[in-house]
């Protein structure tokens, strides 16, 4: 009795954890549209954090340059985490004849996917990330931008592998100084 009880509650716990995309958060600004060619445009900072359900949560701060060709948003990503970490990464998000995304960067997989939904805007994606000791796991991605009441840019992620939610971010994007 006692082991069927200890088995439905880990599969209770598994699927509240089932990957969602994200919802539109509550701090969007009222009829403010987040646009990917404006809006990711120029030099900016970013600061949010990775949050793991297996590990340490990881503080990071993001430079960010965007630039708009007039159908390619470039945006150059340098990373510096809290423990000392430098990245580099550059998103190519071409946009197509329907209004949607498709993106490239270093480490996704295949193609991203960015559309529009209501004022907010969606990017789906896969990255193989790297684990201790060689190999990667590959996980999914799924973004959700809004502008904020103060002009910011606000980035929640859900990160999910095998349909499990395994992480999270959150990021807000201002102006660089």
């Amino acid at each position: 009795m006692m082991r069927r009880l200890l088995m439905l509650l880990v599969g209770a716990a598994a699927l509240s954890g089932c990957v969602t995309k994200p919802k539109t958060p509550d701090i969007a600004a009222p009829s403010a549209t987040f646009v990917v060619e404006r809006d990711l445009v120029g030099e900016t900072v970013g600061r949010g954090v990775f949050k793991s359900r297996f590990s340490k949560d990881r503080a990071f701060t993001a430079f960010l340059d965007g630039s708009w060709d007039g159908e390619v948003l470039t945006l150059v990503e340098d990373f510096e985490f809290e423990d000392g970490e430098k990245d580099r990464k550059t998103w190519r998000l071409r946009k197509l004849a329907d209004g949607t995304f498709s993106g490239t960067r270093e480490d996704v997989v295949g193609e991203a996917k960015g559309y529009m939904d209501g004022d907010a805007f969606r990017l789906e994606y896969l990255v193989d990330l790297p684990r201790d000791g060689g190999g990667a796991t590959r996980v999914g991605f799924y973004d959700v931008l809004v502008l904020t009441e103060d002009g910011a840019v606000y980035n929640k992620a859900h990160v999910g592998w095998r349909g499990l939610r395994v992480g999270g971010v959150e990021l807000t994007i201002t102006p660089a100084q």
